[in-house]
């Protein structure tokens, strides 16, 4: 069992990371309860059935298998009772307007080859790269991953590593200096918009991605990311914890310096010993109820830097098509394109996209002989632009549609059999989400760590935070860590 001092504990939110978080407090002994505002559990990992289509909302992009494996693991089970992974392969095919396709795997055979097509004088440079890669891989994720950083201490603690690899510098501008091809170079360092980062800006130390995929894989779930939602809930439920669905926390509830529980919109209430949040960390800390921490929180946070939105469009074909399982579509501009979207607040006409086509692994997810697939676009959030998406959302529809039909599928829309899109709009109706951010605190160097939301609260001790918008950040492998470091304090 657990030596935590806490016996019952509240999870906000059904999303990895509160999934997650409770299956580790669970399998300690400590009875855990997760309130979950909308209908399914997954968050943002949400899931949509249309005409026979599964449309998975995201993420959809699966690394490191084995921080999932763990949770598992600690009750004497395996993930593969319930989850079925595959690896794809390529992990992405990525593809520029200029013709230009390039396959990103982790064959070096492959990708020698690949490369040695743009640039042959790059390969040498690639490798220096993945020695900073392995470098940062190790003191960022493997030691600091599910670390939490409860003081300033603890930040000084990482900083000589920081500084050994330049975490000052961007993602973009440390890949540069090791490869000089342009498609090489977005080709390295795109990996952060996955996660709400700007490649210019974003902190170097986010370059571990790439060893991240290059020794777990990029996996898919059959049946999709749902799948993998359903069997956490499946086996949380299995080792004795609750799910409540439909019912919005609409308040936590606190006295002098400490929380008691939650309340929701039906009237249901409880009380425990801890509560975790694994919502929007603004919603989360305006919900407090019986002290100051919350207003004074939510002051702070929205002076933050907050990730874009996304605009993801959704739609199921007639007829299969042979697309890789991930392709990049890069558009004319990536510097302009990001500065537009992180700084600007331009709706750019010439986005670039991540098409998700599950179906080239896993048919069932179209009925027989059809497509499913999502387009998804970076865009400003509502900090950057007030863009009124219920006009804005159907024209943009066009935009993406336009690009695909000129890019990679043409007479796609005489091949549409259902169609519908999400846009920020719909992130801050359906996840709270400040902003429309599709990922929370943007992942620069000022907000990470020490400098994100404290996976525990400095002043209300028992009131905890897993997800995107507390240490490390966004990703599944973010999240799940968070879940990790979090654990670790409630259960120490």
């Amino acid at each position: 069992m657990t030596t935590s001092p806490y016996k019952s504990a509240i999870v906000i939110g059904a999303g990895f990371g509160g999934l997650a978080l409770a299956i580790r407090l669970q399998s300690a002994g400590v009875a855990t309860t997760i309130v979950e505002a909308r209908d399914k559990p997954g968050g943002r990992a949400y899931v949509w059935e249309k005409d026979g289509h599964v449309f998975d909302a995201g993420p959809t992009v699966i690394t490191d298998p084995d921080c999932l494996q763990r949770l598992w693991n600690l009750s004497g089970h395996d993930m593969a009772e319930d989850v079925d992974l595959v690896p794809v392969k390529p992990f992405y095919r990525l593809s520029w307007p200029d013709g230009t396709v390039f396959d990103y795997t982790n064959d070096d055979a492959e990708l020698k080859a690949s490369m040695d097509a743009l640039n042959p004088d790059d390969w040498a440079g690639y490798q220096r790269f993945l020695a900073y890669s392995a470098g940062v891989f190790n003191e960022g994720y493997v030691k600091l991953g599910t670390k939490a950083f409860e003081s300033i201490g603890d930040m000084l603690k990482a900083a000589p590593a920081l500084a050994k690899y330049q975490a000052w510098r961007s993602v973009y501008s440390m890949v540069s200096s090791f490869v000089k091809d342009e498609h090489l170079r977005q080709a390295l360092s795109f990996h952060t918009l996955l996660v709400g980062g700007n490649p210019m800006t974003c902190s170097s130390i986010y370059a571990l991605i790439h060893k991240l995929e290059r020794d777990g894989g990029v996996w898919f779930a059959k049946g999709g990311t749902n799948k993998l939602i359903a069997g956490m809930v499946r086996h949380f439920e299995r080792i004795g914890g609750t799910l409540r669905l439909g019912d919005p926390v609409t308040a936590i509830t606190a006295e002098n310096d400490r929380v008691t529980g939650v309340r929701t919109r039906s009237g249901w209430s409880a009380t425990a010993d801890a509560v975790a949040s694994n919502g929007d960390v603004v919603h989360s800390y305006g919900l407090i109820e019986g002290s100051t921490r919350g207003p004074q929180q939510v002051r702070a946070l929205k002076r933050k830097r907050f990730s874009p939105g996304l605009f993801v469009l959704h739609f199921g074909l007639e007829g299969t098509c042979d697309i890789a399982h991930h392709t990049i579509l890069f558009g004319p501009r990536y510097g302009g394109l990001v500065n537009d979207i992180y700084k600007t607040g331009k709706l750019a006409t010439d986005p670039a996209l991540y098409l998700h086509h599950p179906t080239i692994t896993d048919p069932s997810m179209a009925p027989p002989g059809c497509s499913t697939f999502y387009a998804l676009a970076p865009v400003p959030n509502a900090a950057r632009a007030d863009v009124d998406w219920a006009v804005e959302g159907p024209r943009y529809q066009e935009v993406v549609l336009d690009t695909l039909e000129e890019r990679l599928i043409p007479g796609i829309r005489k091949r549409i059999r259902t169609i519908f899109h999400y846009t920020p709009a719909d992130f801050s109706t359906d996840l709270a989400a400040h902003l429309g951010s599709a990922f929370s605190l943007e992942p620069v160097l000022w907000q990470s760590a020490w400098f994100r939301t404290h996976n525990r609260d400095d002043k209300l001790r028992n009131l905890y935070f897993v997800g995107a918008g507390t240490h490390p950040g966004a990703g599944i492998p973010g999240v799940v860590g968070s879940a990790e470091a979090t654990a670790g304090l409630m259960l120490a």
